[in-house]
């Protein structure tokens, strides 16, 4: 077998691999052999077709399997006498499919960067940690007790925090626009849904208003056509709703699982799980920095054929997430540019995570691994059967296992970084992070 490399662009490698004449007819007379004596055909006895009607009859189609299997293993010898690591399926074009001649085929596919990781220790990174006030504690307890509170219809004027049914629509000048009328519209004033003007342009109205709202479209407005658009809402008011709050009782408290019959002991199930959420907030947003600053560092190519594979990934991901696990969506409707950035991002954190792994020899610490395990399983009624049953599914520990090995990959770059501490407050800590800041 005869192998030669070029290299097209950039990771792109295209190798012409030819195979002697002899090894496929030796596979093709093999499978004729074969097929001669378990093939069964009118007018011969079982085992005894003789081998030119076998070539007649079926020659093309054993060609072409033989072709393909000879292909594959060709392929694989290539690359592995030629010391390639393909990033994806090659794409083959046949120079020469002649029976009887040397058979001539050339694979194009991507390889993986090679990567020299650059010196970590004089980046700068700030480590956000902050306290649970009793503020915070309050504030949280208020909003669980309005996501359970209930709507009443009130005979006043409206006010922050009501709930409005409204008709509107909209005109730009004086002329309606397309996605700007709606019906029977249930609006909570103060919950910021509506473009800047519109909600606190209601305080004040009631029950049976009709009025016109001035507002204008904000410049980065999702929508081409109404950015920066001066627009005219004529809204009309059917009614106005007050929400009636639940009591800090045993039925309340049970309605998020909290088996409580005291104010402090619910407070103190509350206060556990902010902790909770408050440690997974800060661990990720220095996570996603330390990952930021690591691609800033090293700029590699990435595999075409790795990012179009993580969004195919992350258009599933997409579609389970919002559709559930029966939603009959083809992934390959959503716009393949909504997940190109994340996916970029997704690949380069993983190719520069390999690397360091390999060069640090990093292995997912046991110890560790138990402490996840243990931290995820507080969260059910039986911490110890969620134990033994991670335990006892190889696929759910991997994942954990990777989790801890993410992890151990940033303790080791934070260990030769410049770590700045910087206190927040705890809404500042639990924010999610701008798009831009943490798109993995």
């Amino acid at each position: 077998m005869q192998v030669s490399v070029e290299t097209t662009s950039g990771l792109e490698r295209q190798v012409t691999i030819t195979v002697p004449a002899e090894r496929i007819d030796q596979d093709v007379n093999k499978q004729v052999q074969q097929q001669a004596r378990s093939r069964r055909l009118d007018g011969f006895r079982p085992g005894k077709v003789p081998t030119s009607v076998i070539k007649r009859m079926f020659g093309k189609a054993i060609r072409s399997d033989v072709l393909s299997q000879v292909v594959q293993e060709s392929f694989y010898q290539a690359v592995d006498q030629e010391k390639l690591m393909p990033a994806g399926m090659p794409s083959i074009e046949f120079r020469k499919d002649v029976e009887g001649e040397d058979l001539e085929f050339v694979a194009t596919f991507e390889v993986y960067p090679e990567i020299a990781l650059a010196d970590f220790s004089a980046v700068e990174v700030e480590k956000l940690s902050a306290e649970i006030t009793e503020a915070d504690l309050d504030e949280m307890i208020s909003t669980l007790r309005k996501q359970q509170g209930d709507w009443e219809t009130v005979e006043r004027a409206a006010a922050d925090g009501d709930r409005l049914n409204i008709d509107f629509e909209g005109f730009i000048d004086g002329e309606a626009f397309e996605g700007g009328r709606a019906e029977a519209m249930d609006l909570v004033l103060g919950s910021n849904s509506m473009i800047p003007g519109f909600e606190a342009g209601l305080e004040g109205v009631s029950a049976g208003d009709a009025l016109d709202l001035n507002v204008t479209f904000p410049e980065n407005y999702h929508a081409e056509n109404l950015k920066g658009k001066a627009a005219v809402f004529k809204v009309k008011v059917n009614s106005v709703s007050g929400q009636k709050l639940p009591e800090l009782d045993e039925a309340f408290f049970a309605r998020f699982g909290i088996e409580e019959s005291t104010v402090e002991g619910f407070r103190a199930e509350v206060k556990k799980n902010m902790a909770r959420e408050l440690k997974h907030a800060l661990k990720t947003k220095l996570k996603d920095q330390v990952f930021g600053k690591l691609i800033e560092l090293n700029a590699i190519d990435i595999p075409a054929a790795l990012i179009d594979r993580e969004i195919d990934v992350l258009r599933r991901q997409a579609v389970q997430q919002f559709g559930g696990p029966d939603a009959k969506i083809d992934p390959n409707m959503l716009p393949k540019d909504m997940f190109e950035a994340q996916a970029k991002r997704r690949v380069s954190v993983g190719l520069l995570m390999q690397e360091l792994i390999k060069v640090n020899k990093i292995e997912p610490s046991d110890e560790k691994v138990r402490e996840t395990v243990e931290e995820m399983a507080e969260t059910y009624q039986d911490p110890q059967e969620v134990i033994d049953y991670y335990y006892g599914n190889n696929e759910i520990l991997n994942q954990i296992k990777g989790l801890v090995l993410e992890e151990q990959v940033v303790e080791h770059l934070l260990a030769s970084a410049k770590v700045i501490e910087k206190q927040v407050s705890y809404e500042e800590a639990i924010k999610p992070a701008q798009r831009g800041e943490a798109a993995e």
